[in-house]
């Protein structure tokens, strides 16, 4: 079972999960981050699941320890969004999916964050969607689209969507094309335009993610480094092609 830990209280009605797993182009990482940031949202809970990597961070100019899993919210616009500063190893993404899901209650509806690798040059990253319980009309209104072709998603969003599935819970994946190897901001600022914002009903100021895209690369290298590692990998879609 999950295991939250009230840090401050926070009046949600029926709130909007953004969830922020480190995968490929760390596009969910990158997308709560900023949502976190750009919203002053409190930090609302600590979660703590078995499978979760047993460390401590800490934030800048800040003494206090924190675990590497959190939960932000914002009363005014009805948000959560889950921080992740560690990735989950594939192995302990099914436990992790049942912890959170368990814990999340009926009046939540999440959205689930992955990249998918593509070699984009300098044409805009694609955003689609997948959904589960019933959300694919709202996808359809809020014209995020449906996937090209066939794919999978993998990672602790992949269980997470797989347990939604098997639970017939409404949630939704978002898909946005990402680069492989370097965390993306581009991709991260197309994840909140074009998903984010229509369904969970919030405008997102994002002007700034691709012009600090330096500084993020640079504060985000390590971690992309430790997604290298099969072990370590974390949330990420593929096509399969249309005839496999």
């Amino acid at each position: 079972m999950a295991q939250f830990t009230e840090v401050e209280p926070a009046a949600l009605s029926a709130p909007t999960l953004v969830e922020g797993f480190p995968g490929v182009g760390l596009v969910g990482k990158i997308a709560v981050d900023h949502l976190v940031e750009a919203f002053g949202m409190s930090h609302h809970a600590n979660l703590h699941c078995e499978g979760l990597p047993p460390v401590v961070g800490y934030g800048a100019d800040d003494r206090s320890a924190r675990t590497p899993v959190r939960l932000y919210a914002d009363e005014e616009r009805d948000l959560l969004a889950l921080q992740s500063d560690v990735p989950v190893a594939p192995r302990a993404a099914r436990s992790v999916a049942e912890c959170l899901g368990s814990g999340l209650g009926d009046e939540v509806t999440p959205l689930y964050l992955s990249g998918i690798p593509a070699e984009r040059a300098e044409s805009p990253p694609a955003v689609y969607g997948t959904a589960t319980g019933g959300l694919e009309t709202r996808l359809a209104d809020a014209g995020v689209e449906a996937p090209p072709e066939p794919g999978v998603v993998s990672g602790p969003t992949g269980a997470l969507l797989a347990r939604a599935l098997e639970r017939g819970d409404p949630a939704a994946g978002i898909v946005a094309e990402s680069d492989p190897k370097f965390p993306d901001p581009a991709s991260a600022r197309a994840v909140l335009r074009h998903a984010v914002e229509p369904l969970a009903g919030v405008s997102v100021p994002t002007d700034d993610l691709v012009e600090r895209a330096s500084e993020i690369r640079k504060a985000r290298e390590r971690l992309a480094q430790q997604m290298q590692d099969p072990e370590a990998d974390a949330s990420r879609a593929q096509s399969t092609g249309m005839y496999q």
